[in-house]
């Protein structure tokens, strides 16, 4: 059974770049078919996907995010992070990880935890001057 923990800023000031990273324990973020997501829950737009690494490193992000996110990951320590940069205060929100089995590359991505078998806590990230 995997854990995962979300760590980063509380408070990020408007055009920063957010990190967040997502430690996972329990087991391996490259064990074949797993996915590892990253999605927000904003006021504006509700529980939102992010995008996702591989289990063998690829990305895939929101298109409409797409410009100005970035996921890696770290296989040593067992984390991936998200890297948004520009922010606004419409990126206030709660941020959580993710991780599931995927057979294949998934066309519709979840948004809702019932629907991962792995979820962390979140972690609050507002945006304000």
């Amino acid at each position: 059974q995997v854990r995962l923990q979300e760590s980063g800023p509380g408070l990020v000031k408007p055009s920063q770049t957010l990190s967040l990273s997502c430690s996972a324990s329990g087991g391996s973020i490259t064990t074949n078919y797993y996915y590892w997501i990253w999605i927000r829950q904003t006021p504006g737009k509700g529980l939102e996907w992010m995008g996702a690494i591989s289990y063998s490193g690829g990305t895939v992000y929101k298109p409409s995010l797409a410009s100005r996110i970035s996921i890696s990951r770290d296989t040593s320590r067992n984390q991936f992070t998200l890297h948004m940069n520009s922010v606004t205060p419409e990126d206030t929100g709660v941020y959580y990880c993710a991780g599931r089995y995927f057979r294949q590359l998934p066309e519709n991505w979840p948004t809702h935890p019932h629907e991962y078998k792995y979820w962390g806590q979140g972690t609050q990230v507002t945006v304000s001057s």
